[in-house]
């Protein structure tokens, strides 16, 4: 009994040991038939079409480039937008009446020639409503950059008119300075004449104390006069007609 016990035993060792061996070895022979896991492999990445760089163009030939090609090139209106920040506000206007055109690119080119061009804020606010009646035509690749043209060319505007409204109240503001001014000196002025007649009150009304306090002292000089005038003798008369004072 004890001998069956270790062959079994030993048997299902050698079970353990050999089915992964086993298996391991069914793999890699489906491997090499072609019947394990196929991976696949990946698609070359789709060769990117590249674009023209207009950055080095020249500024008199840029103007007279068009087509699909050109137009929907970000790089062509990038250097489009620095050509034009060398023009003359004269010649970028002579340049822009060129482009008329219903159509995105003219509105843009337009846009982008008078925006150094020292155009008031109604022009500028006309050519902007324009980029935005062509919005949906704009193609994808440019879209990016014209959002960011239309978004700078509004802050523009809204610039001028914050200046606009910053003059204005500057001027209200010197004019009420102005105002202030005068009134302030008609104030010194009434303030003035007020102070001298006080001051001229206060002299008369001196001048009239004055005057009280001497005629209280007349009667007296009158007095002082008579008895100066009187005669020796009526001296004598009137002191002899006077009472003699008794003396205790």
């Amino acid at each position: 009994m004890m001998i069956k016990a270790a062959w079994r035993s030993a048997l299902n060792t050698a079970r353990w040991l050999i089915f992964p061996a086993a298996l391991l070895l069914a793999g890699c022979m489906a491997d090499k038939e072609g019947y394990g896991p196929s991976v696949k492999a990946e698609a070359p990445p789709p060769l990117q079409k590249q674009m023209t760089d207009y950055l080095n163009v020249d500024c008199q030939a840029l103007w007279h480039i068009k087509g699909q090609a050109a137009e929907t090139n970000p790089l062509y209106w990038l250097r489009g937008i620095g050509c034009a920040e060398r023009l003359s506000p004269a010649d970028a206007r002579a340049l822009a009446r060129r482009w008329d055109e219903g159509t995105w690119q003219a509105a843009l080119r337009q846009s982008i020639l008078l925006a150094k061009a020292r155009i008031t804020p109604q022009e500028r606010r006309l050519y902007t409503t324009k980029l935005d009646n062509f919005s949906y035509d704009i193609p994808g690749q440019v879209r990016p950059l014209f959002q960011l043209w239309r978004d700078g060319q509004l802050r523009e505007l809204e610039l001028v008119q914050s200046r606009g409204r910053y003059a204005a109240l500057q001027q209200s503001a010197d004019r009420d300075l102005d105002a202030l001014r005068q009134r302030e000196k008609q104030l010194r002025a009434q303030l003035e004449q007020t102070t001298r007649q006080l001051q001229n009150l206060t002299d008369i009304e001196r001048q009239l104390s004055n005057r009280k306090t001497a005629s209280g002292y007349l009667p007296t000089d009158k007095n002082e006069k008579h008895d100066e005038l009187t005669a020796p003798g009526d001296k004598k008369r009137e002191n002899a007609a006077q009472p003699e004072e008794i003396t205790p």
